[in-house]
């Protein structure tokens, strides 16, 4: 009874709390592993882990197995993918004198994240800021980019309808348009909309 009334306090307190970053090695024995989609390649390179939650950051999405309570064995498994649910506002919080965790902060879409870490692996952390923050720049100027690139075409295809108006051959010119619009709008999208971020975390992670 006195081990888990320990435990509740020790959980309200947010003690019970604070993850430790996973051994690349280790990496197939938590409940993430499960989630990754191996077979298309998707490939783990940093992982958090708390009694209550585990933080699976892969180079396509962050999986985040979402328990409630660090005393019950419910878990809410949800996953985001970079090029869905864009990183912004990349913060690390570093220890003082007492505390006992460092704390990594960012949002995604519109989803805020704090993760506390063990102090002592405030030096791994440093290695995930980095590529988070480097994700969320590319991802912000790939954004404008794109912006850009839709402009142009709507741009060109208005400034062209009038003189597609007087052509003889309409329907082909319709044609011409739409087709060279689509391969645009692809072209740019495949240009500008990354999924896979292995070579960024490759860059800092561990390096």
């Amino acid at each position: 009874m006195y081990k888990l009334f320990g435990r509740i306090a020790s959980e309200a307190l947010g003690l019970s709390d604070i993850g430790k970053i996973i051994d690349p090695k280790d990496f197939d024995k938590v409940e993430a592993d499960d989630y990754v989609f191996h077979e298309d390649d998707e490939k783990i390179f940093f992982l958090i882990k708390s009694k209550a939650d585990e933080y699976c950051f892969t180079n396509r999405a962050l999986i985040h197995v979402d328990g409630k309570s660090a005393i019950s064995k419910k878990r809410m498994l949800r996953r985001y993918e970079y090029f869905l649910y864009p990183i912004r506002n990349v913060f690390l919080e570093t220890a003082g004198t007492v505390d006992l965790d460092v704390e990594i902060k960012f949002t995604m879409g519109d989803v805020p994240f704090s993760i506390d870490v063990d102090k002592k692996q405030v030096e791994k952390l440093k290695d995930l800021y980095k590529a988070l923050f480097k994700i969320s720049i590319i991802t912000y100027e790939n954004k404008i980019g794109l912006d850009y690139a839709n402009q142009s075409i709507q741009y060109a295809v208005s400034s062209f309808s009038g003189l597609r108006a007087e052509s003889k051959d309409v329907v082909q010119n319709f044609k011409d348009i739409t087709d060279y619009s689509f391969e645009w709008l692809v072209t740019n999208r495949n240009k500008y909309v990354v999924e896979d971020f292995s070579d960024v975390f490759l860059k800092y992670i561990n390096n």
